[in-house]
């Protein structure tokens, strides 16, 4: 194999792959990176048993043939070159790399070696706009559950109606639900799938703004093809909680806000919630203002208010710091309403212009 590559070029393919691969292989080879030439196309693999991943770069093939690289090792290299043409020849199982006045020469695996890219036929296929399938990403996938356990709390549940999309992510301690009408989905197909938060956090990422993606089920497997890659992983298996059983049917009190307000005064008032401190959150409907509130036996204390436009009952929650950083975060909307009910029962955010709610559970003052 002898080719040209130009170093932009073959980073990216590089970044693209390496998400599949696996840094604590039971295989060796499954901790490298297959590259191909052939029939003028220069394709890369990946693969750790539970995500494959491909995809292709433009380049100039003197020689075609395959070769399996070090993954860590090889892409280290390609990022610290010069940004010039990159030139890969193998001679038996060496790699050179050469690349202006930088010169490599890496060991390398037999390509026959290497795990088979999955062939898959889909049982249901949709097509969707990237740019926002990867909105709607981020706001649910900071809620996605981490713990492997509970399997389907890991996943985001993707619902599609027709012209309608909705995501939904919950760790049972908070709750994300976004829900957007697409003009350029022309679908009026329904299609429902629990795909790992991994990765569709990882493919709305790659994907360029302009792409669209292709999302395929099989029984148990989910693809995604956009651009020049091909992204496969395991679909998971299992119910979806009922979460439209967590979605309070009426509030006690609303509270219109500033978004940019409350997330700063959050972000303030948690410096003082140290180990794991709740903040407390308190509407008075007579002053028209929230005071949010941090105390520390060993820091101090910190006080935050601000102006609100409220309606209802006077009502106070206390909740983790983090957990409500990360649902005004990702608002994009100038104003939010905050509801709440009980001092135990959960608080929502919602953002009528982003189709957003968050709901996140209380925690009992110190």
């Amino acid at each position: 194999m002898k080719l040209n590559i130009s170093k932009t070029e073959l980073a990216a393919a590089l970044a693209i792959v390496s998400k599949a691969t696996s840094n604590r292989p039971t295989v060796p080879i499954l901790s490298g990176i297959l590259i191909k030439a052939y029939d003028g196309q220069i394709q890369f693999f990946s693969t750790d048993l539970e995500t494959s991943i491909k995809t292709t770069a433009a380049g100039l093939i003197e020689e075609e043939g395959s070769v399996v690289v070090p993954a860590k090792l090889f892409g280290d290299i390609i990022r610290s070159l010069p940004d010039v043409s990159v030139l890969l020849e193998m001679s038996g199982q060496l790699l050179t790399v050469k690349a202006h006045q930088s010169n490599f020469t890496l060991r390398t695996l037999p390509a026959e070696d290497f795990v088979k890219f999955p062939d898959i036929e889909g049982v249901e296929s949709i097509t969707l706009p990237a740019a926002e399938l990867a909105e709607m990403t981020k706001k649910v996938s900071r809620v996605v559950g981490r713990d492997e356990t509970r399997a389907v709390l890991t996943g985001i549940l993707l619902q599609i109606d027709g012209g309608t999309i909705k995501m939904v992510a919950t760790d049972s301690y908070r709750l994300a639900i976004v829900e957007k009408t697409s003009e350029n989905s022309a679908s009026t197909q329904s299609f429902e799938a629990l795909i790992p938060g991994k990765a569709l956090d990882d493919v709305t990422k790659m994907v360029g703004k302009n792409d669209d993606i292709e999302i395929t089920l099989t029984t148990n497997q989910v693809r995604f093809i956009f651009g020049n890659t091909t992204y496969i992983t395991r679909r998971i298996e299992g119910t979806y909680p009922n979460y439209q059983n967590l979605l309070p049917s009426d509030c006690a009190l609303k509270v219109e806000l500033s978004t940019e307000e409350v997330a700063e005064a959050t972000k303030r008032a948690a410096l003082m919630a140290a180990n794991s401190t709740a903040l407390k959150m308190s509407v008075s409907v007579e002053d028209q203002a929230l005071v949010i509130t941090a105390q520390s036996a060993d820091q101090g204390d910190a006080e935050e208010v601000i102006m609100a436009k409220a309606e209802g009952e006077d009502r106070e929650i206390s909740a983790n710091p983090t957990y409500l950083l990360d649902g005004l975060s990702v608002i994009s909307d100038d104003f939010i309403t905050l509801e709440l009910q009980e001092a135990m029962k959960p608080g929502v955010f919602r953002s009528v212009e982003d189709g957003y709610l968050y709901l996140f559970m209380p925690v009992r003052p110190s």
